[in-house]
């Protein structure tokens, strides 16, 4: 096992203790009881819960054949940033991203701002990211790029923003201002990253799935958990997360936040649309540290 240096967050380090035989255990499952639409990324800003979302009002459409570079429809929709206690009230409801521009991704909190990518509803389209004041709700403009943007953290010590394309194949890394400085090919093909956050010493978290077929003719989700290094996109250390919800998903599908509070690691996800079995529903998983 790769153990960060002794520099990183504690994070980083109760990250590098995890394994496959890591004994998580649910200590909360909070019903959330307002609209929340297609869940995609969490952002922890103190005592509140950032959660980008896709409000999906007409769905994209495959073509039998390509066409201008597209393999479907854009659909349209409205996105969503919502604003929640950790009990699951809803403070704030920001709307970003609207027609064929509504798919917010993975975000990130740097301390200052929320990062959040909006794109289009399909792979190889175009994507802006935006940045959210966490105190006044004021949402800011920050650039655009010709690719779908899945997910962005905001590195605190370079300045750098750092992507991911769909599926996360393809792996970004622009100055501020939206100056493409790096484009390279995802190293892992374990799971597709939907949702990272930003950890010290220049590292990120990313959490994802990746579906796969069962002998039945079924899918089966994989999920999974992963600490690279931002400059190399290195994997550092990589473990499953094998825990489903009510809906049948594994809890790493979509949003994810990790924390540590002194010997526990905490992750909290919420892997379950709307619409779907209990609806959304916030879980809490716990697993003591070492």
């Amino acid at each position: 096992m790769l153990l960060p240096a002794a520099s990183d967050e504690p994070l980083v380090e109760a990250f590098g203790e995890l394994d496959r035989t890591t004994a998580w255990e649910l200590r909360k499952r909070i019903a959330l009881d307002f609209p929340t639409y297609h869940p995609q990324g969490f952002a922890l800003v103190d005592k509140r819960i950032f959660m980008s979302t896709v409000e999906i009002i007409e769905n994209p459409v495959k073509f039998p054949e390509p066409q201008n570079g597209f393999d479907r429809t854009p659909g349209k929709g409205v996105g969503h940033v919502l604003v929640m206690t950790r009990s699951g009230k809803l403070l704030k409801d920001i709307t970003l991203g609207k027609g064929h521009m509504y798919h917010p991704g993975g975000i990130d909190f740097d301390g200052h701002n929320v990062w959040v990518p909006v794109a289009q509803y399909r792979p190889d389209s175009r994507g802006i990211v935006y940045t959210v004041d966490p105190t006044t709700y004021e949402v800011r403009k920050r650039f655009s790029y010709e690719d779908h943007i899945g997910g962005v953290v905001h590195s605190s010590e370079t300045g750098d923003v750092h992507g991911v394309s769909w599926g996360s194949r393809r792996m970004f890394r622009w100055d501020t201002s939206g100056q493409l400085e790096d484009l390279s090919a995802n190293r892992s093909h374990f799971i597709d990253y939907q949702d990272c956050a930003y950890v010290r010493v220049g590292k990120q978290i990313c959490s994802g799935v990746t579906e796969l077929p069962t002998a039945d003719g079924g899918k089966y989700e994989l999920g999974g958990l992963a600490l690279l290094n931002l400059e190399t996109n290195k994997i550092l250390h990589e473990v499953p997360f094998q825990y489903f919800s009510a809906a049948g998903h594994v809890a790493t599908r979509n949003p994810v936040a990790l924390e540590v509070d002194g010997d526990t690691v905490r992750l909290l996800a919420a892997p379950d649309d709307g619409e779907e079995g209990a609806g959304t529903e916030l879980l809490v998983y716990e697993a003591p540290r070492g």
